[in-house]
């Protein structure tokens, strides 16, 4: 399958492709293909998320360089297969139930196994007979080798495969210790020895499915928000032809320009607008409000919401990759294949594992052979043992999963992260710096002067011909019959037709300026005294709120603002922000914010992406508040929906509990290796005991990962 369908392009002539890689077991894995990756020319970034097993690519040279990545990955011992939701949900099912199918295989054996071996536990060589006793293990191995060939097929393959291109990772060992043990005890049983460990190879491949088993069922649990997100961009759409003629099409097949036909309670399929009809949408998934919104001729809808009420026409105007709801999923994928801080550390450690543990393991069957005294095959045991306790899955797993069930979770309350660091930075901020318009307010001006509904519809009827913000506010404030004026916008001025002007004091009244600088436009009608409209900014309904709580926190507060001082001060004053300045330009601001930095500071800067790019860029971490259009111009690491700054807390409280489940996990992989290999080495712990331990270190840390999403922000 050729992924040049599944590649997209930058602005910037790179290109990116996202794969699934099956076969994927641990960090050496992750090692093997990101740096065989990295080693190619073309490639900028490799990064392989070990909790999704998606892959994404960046490079720079021709798109047919996608099909070349997949040939070195399968060459690798792995199979690498462009990323579709689909595909990764149905080998997700199959890997489970295969896994499955060799668990009841193992466990049956185990059972049957254990009736031979009790008598041989219970009874030595001259009270059974040796005749016995080699009969017994007969049996044991009549059971044992067709069980232990089938059930150890998911570490056997991937061994072969990565073995194969002269690579390994941490099914070698496993493997190798499980047919050590087999072939240890079928010599035992040809020349008849007294001791076989048939029941402890099943039951070791018994206790490691278990283990493998329910990870792949937990990291189903922990599947990226962008793997959700991706499956709401398939299904069919119906198209609706000139004459009313209805086609029903794969969503992947819209294209712009053409008018869909919507019913109520179907996906929308496309970015688009509303040419007939009214109905109420479910925006959840874009803006995070559970609250549907109305919608009427000429407004915007979005690919992947929901239609609720009544039936729609729509045109689409971005289909496919350039809608709202595919420029989301990147930068979910963007943040999810971020490598972190902590998952540096972490990769860097599992490189040291393949080596280490063979030489571990090695070290212990010499050492129990020259200075332990025992019997080759007991050195041989202990040595298998430290193969299969010896496990990096644990650290491996213990970012990754807590960085996608995070991303995940803020999705879904409408905050989007594009940095897979954001969460580290922002759970140590220290000062929160506030831009005021768009921010701490709504950035949208409402009419606040009171006036007659005849002055309100003449004004009414020349706003609604414009854009301008004012504008917009006039004819919102105004539900009535418009008149039916021939309407010109002077640049820079205002509106007027046969003598009517709407716009700017200068302009419209030719009054000289009054220096307050308060937000207006003036009406004027011939011979009439002017009107004059007024306009104010409104809060957002719980920026005070949101302010006290991180001063609560121990967290400073400061407003930064292009506005007038005055101003500046009126809405620090309102909201009990103590440090404020106002009429700053973006150089300004970012050279604020880096001299706080300068004085050891961690400081989030929240602005509206626009005109703060150069301060949210500067600072730790930042967040924006951004409109739907707006989102993919957004320059901060953070992008938040809705008309509230809750989120704001949000991310910040989850930030601060998934950097602690982060160092949680980090300590239990940790300790659990710090206590499990010496008692391996030692030969305190069975190969038994060490699959069980293995397969617990790791379901430990999906477990306690899983934590965040029971906890409320």
């Amino acid at each position: 399958m050729t992924t040049k369908p599944f590649i997209t392009t930058e602005s910037d002539g790179t290109h990116n492709v996202n794969l699934l890689v099956d076969g994927i077991h641990c960090p050496s894995c992750v090692a093997i293909i990101e740096n065989g990756l990295k080693k190619q020319q073309a490639v900028q970034t490799a990064r392989l998320n070990l909790s999704t097993k998606r892959l994404r690519v960046t490079w720079n040279g021709a798109l047919e360089l996608g099909d070349k990545w997949v040939e070195l990955i399968n060459g690798m011992g792995y199979s690498a297969v462009p990323f579709d939701p689909t595909t990764a949900e149905t080998a997700e099912k199959k890997e489970e139930k295969f896994l499955l199918s060799c668990l009841a295989v193992a466990g049956f054996a185990s059972g049957n196994l254990m009736l031979f071996s009790i008598p041989l536990w219970t009874s030595d060589s001259v009270e059974m007979g040796a005749a016995t006793r080699t009969f017994f293990h007969w049996l044991q191995a009549a059971i044992a080798i067709p069980a232990i060939a089938y059930c150890g097929m998911p570490f056997y393959r991937s061994a072969w495969k990565v073995l194969r291109a002269w690579k390994t990772n941490m099914d070698v060992p496993i493997s190798v210790a499980v047919i050590l043990a087999t072939l240890m005890s079928l010599f035992e049983t040809v020349t008849f020895g007294s001791h076989s460990y048939f029941d402890s190879a099943v039951m070791l491949l018994f206790f490691l499915l278990i283990g493998r088993y329910l990870e792949a069922r937990a990291r189903g649990r922990a599947r990226s928000a962008a793997h959700d997100l991706l499956k709401m961009m398939t299904g069919f759409a119906t198209v609706l032809h000139e004459g009313g003629k209805q086609e029903i099409i794969p969503l992947s097949e819209i294209k712009e320009g053409i008018v869909l036909l919507v019913a109520a309670g179907e996906k929308i399929g496309a970015d688009g607008v509303v040419i007939s009809g009214a109905s109420e949408i479910d925006t959840s998934l874009i803006t995070g409000e559970s609250q549907p919104r109305k919608v009427n001729v000429g407004e915007a809808l979005f690919a992947g919401t929901i239609n609720m009420t009544a039936p729609i026409t729509m045109r689409v105007t971005k289909a496919g990759e350039r809608s709202l709801l595919s420029e989301i999923i990147k930068l979910m994928e963007s943040a999810e294949q971020t490598q972190a801080k902590y998952v540096t550390v972490a990769d860097k450690i599992s490189g040291w594992y393949t080596p280490v543990v063979h030489f571990l393991a090695a070290g212990t069957f010499i050492g129990w052979m020259v200075f332990g005294s025992v019997a080759w095959q007991v050195a041989l045991l202990y040595a298998a043992t430290v193969l299969i306790i010896t496990c990096p899955c644990a650290l491996g797993l213990a970012v990754p999963v807590v960085q996608v069930l995070a991303s995940g979770k803020l999705m879904r309350s409408g905050i989007l992260l594009k940095s897979g660091s954001a969460l580290e930075r922002l759970a140590i901020i220290t000062y929160a710096v506030f831009d005021k318009t768009g921010t701490l307010t709504l950035g949208k001006p409402t009419l606040s002067s009171t006036h007659s509904s005849e002055q309100l519809q003449l004004a009414a009827s020349l706003a609604a011909h414009s854009k301008h913000p004012l504008s917009q506010a006039i004819s919102k404030a105004y539900a009535g019959q418009l008149l039916p004026l021939t309407v010109n916008e002077v640049q820079g001025c205002g509106l007027e037709a046969k003598g009517i002007k709407l716009g700017k004091r200068s302009w419209a009244t030719q009054l000289a300026d009054d220096g307050e600088n308060t937000l207006e436009l003036w009406l004027t009608e011939d011979d009439r005294s002017p009107i004059r409209f007024t306009f104010a900014d409104q809060l957002r309904v719980d920026a005070k709120e949101i302010i006290t709580t991180l001063q609560s926190a121990g967290i400073k507060t400061i407003l930064l603002s292009g506005d007038r001082q005055e101003v500046t001060k009126d809405i620090a004053k309102k909201l009990g922000i103590e440090i404020f300045e106002g009429a700053l330009s973006p150089v300004q601001k970012t050279e604020k914010i880096a001299l706080l930095k300068t004085s050891g500071a961690k400081v989030l800067m929240v602005g509206d992406g626009l005109n703060d790019a150069p301060s949210l860029s500067s600072a730790t971490i930042s967040m924006s508040p951004a409109s739907a259009m707006d989102i993919t111009q957004n320059a901060a690491d953070i992008v938040f929906q809705g008309d509230r700054l809750q989120p704001v807390i949000n991310a910040w409280k989850t930030a601060k509990y998934s950097q602690t489940l982060v160092k949680q996990n980090f300590l239990l992989a940790i300790l659990y290796n710090v206590v499990a290999i010496p008692l391996a080495v030692a030969g305190m712990v069975t190969p038994l005991i060490a699959a069980i331990a293995m397969s617990s270190s790791s379901l430990l840390v999906i477990a306690n990962a899983i934590r965040l999403n029971a906890r409320k922000s």
